[in-house]
């Protein structure tokens, strides 16, 4: 064989072998399609939500100023305890069948005994504590903020979103069906942390209890995610169920030197230290990585999005950085991908014209599932290296939470029922803030975060935010789907 046609032997080698490689992606690519969705979904018991009812319960709700301050001595404990004592005038039916304890103070533990003791319970939760209002918005509202104001098929103010509509919906679910007779195959645990919003004590100690009685629910639900109407992969509705939660840390950074005047500066003073620290810090970001729950998100997502997707994702064994890219384009997405980091406080001088002995930043992390608190740790100090920095952590640091299963029969429950709550399809995702159910990751069998609350993304920033509402629609669509999954799952 000559040159010539060993040549030509190795271009149709070649040809061969990418034309192999172009028919197994292709391949790939048919091969997804959406899951199949689980059993039929058994008939309701009891009489439908009044959703009308309901927007009013909520309310007045609203109206008891549960907010929580970074310092406790802040917080207002009658109105905890006017809340309480309203939701007894409000659910009698729901309190007779029910045992309530109170725990830590303000937080709320309800039991409804199952016929089946031997059975694991189903823990549900959502919490009554809300952020303040910022000094000097409150006359930006639409409606008052602590007015719990119905119009317009909205439900108006502070903790309508998050999360006192999901405490309100879960209580008219357990109303609506024990008023009904209905008595639960299995325990249900209905758990209502007091502090939530500073990461407080309530849902641990909640924890704690439910640990010391040996109680280890098959599945825990508590808020997170909701429904996209508008989600960047599909250009459609997607209910997101979050599996996992990022972790929580904040880093104290503090530089030392020596005080004195302004006017005759050492060749480094302390804000000079600390300011080269948080660059180093900061320029050694976490590595974008196309894993865990933002991979598996993905994959659920991919058959319904476009070609150029669906070919990506399944074969992301060549395409992973283009997928990490497109992924990252946004901070959002990008948080997906790694560990976060952000600047978020400086102390310094108290006068211009004074060289501070200490200068001090808070650099606060959001630890991905795949990383620790030690790790983060061991990080920043090789970026430092030999700055001359003191690192502590501000408090204890929040792990990152396990990741929860998407094969266990209590996610094919939940993502039946969550589709047919929203009509939308169901991926499983990666919830960015913290929520009071990662302190049950130690107890229980899986933790999932989801309200079947329709929402555009750009209507996200009312939750904390100015004008935090909720549609009557998406209250009355969480009541029945509390209801319907108390039926499916503790039936």
């Amino acid at each position: 064989m000559n040159r010539r046609q060993r040549g030509l032997a190795w271009g149709r080698l070649l040809l061969g072998l990418l034309l192999l490689v172009v028919a197994v992606m292709l391949w790939r690519t048919t091969r997804l399609r959406p899951e199949t969705a689980p059993g039929p979904v058994v008939a309701a018991t009891a009489d439908a939500i009044d959703a009308a009812r309901a927007a009013q319960h909520l309310g007045e709700a609203i109206r008891f100023r549960t907010i929580t301050h970074q310092d406790p001595a802040e917080d207002e404990v009658a109105e905890w305890e006017q809340l309480h004592a309203w939701l007894q005038q409000r659910y009698p039916a729901a309190h007779a069948a029910m045992q309530r304890e109170l725990i830590d103070g303000r937080s709320l533990l309800y039991t409804w005994p199952g016929r089946d003791t031997k059975q694991p319970p189903i823990l549900l939760m959502a919490h009554q504590d809300v952020v303040p209002v910022s000094p000097g918005t409150e006359g930006d509202w639409t409606e008052p903020p602590f007015a719990g104001t119905v119009k317009d098929g909205w439900i108006w103010g502070r903790g309508s979103s998050d999360d006192k509509g999901s405490l309100v919906a879960l209580m008219e679910a357990a109303e609506s069906l024990a008023a009904a007779g209905f008595q639960p195959g299995r325990t249900l645990l209905f758990a209502f942390g007091h502090n939530e919003e500073v990461l407080g004590s309530g849902a641990r100690a909640i924890a704690e209890q439910l640990k010391a009685r040996g109680l280890r629910p098959e599945f825990v639900l508590d808020e997170g995610m909701l429904v996209i109407e508008d989600h960047p992969v599909t250009q459609g509705p997607v209910a997101l169920i979050g599996i996992a939660e990022k972790g929580y840390a904040t880093l104290r950074l503090t530089a030392r030197a020596p005080g004195g005047h302004s006017s005759m500066p050492p060749p480094e003073t302390a804000v000079a230290v600390l300011a080269q620290a948080i660059t180093a810090i900061t320029g050694s970001p976490f590595p974008l990585d196309y894993s865990g729950p933002a991979a598996e998100m993905m994959a659920a997502l991919a058959p319904r999005a476009s070609f150029t997707t669906r070919l990506a994702v399944a074969n992301a064994w060549l395409f992973e950085p283009l997928l990490v890219n497109q992924i990252a384009a946004t901070p959002s997405g990008a948080a997906l991908l790694h560990t976060t980091m952000a600047p978020t406080m400086l102390e310094g001088s108290p006068k211009e014209n004074v060289l501070p002995q200490a200068a001090i930043a808070r650099i606060n992390f959001r630890i991905h599932p795949r990383d620790s608190a030690a790790g983060v740790m061991a990080r920043v100090r090789a970026a430092v290296h030999e700055l001359p920095v003191e690192l502590d952590w501000e408090g204890q640091p929040n792990e990152p939470s396990p990741v929860s299963s998407t094969r266990s029969p209590a996610w094919q429950v939940l993502a039946e029922l969550a589709a047919e709550a929203s009509g939308a399809p169901v991926a499983p995702a990666l919830v960015l803030g913290g929520t009071d159910s990662r302190v049950m990751s130690g107890i229980a069998q899986d933790v999932y975060r989801f309200m079947p609350v329709r929402m555009r993304l750009d209507e996200l920033g009312m939750i904390h935010g100015t004008n935090e509402r909720l549609s009557v629609d998406n209250l009355d669509r969480m009541a029945e789907f509390y209801r319907r999954l108390i039926e499916r799952a503790a039936g």
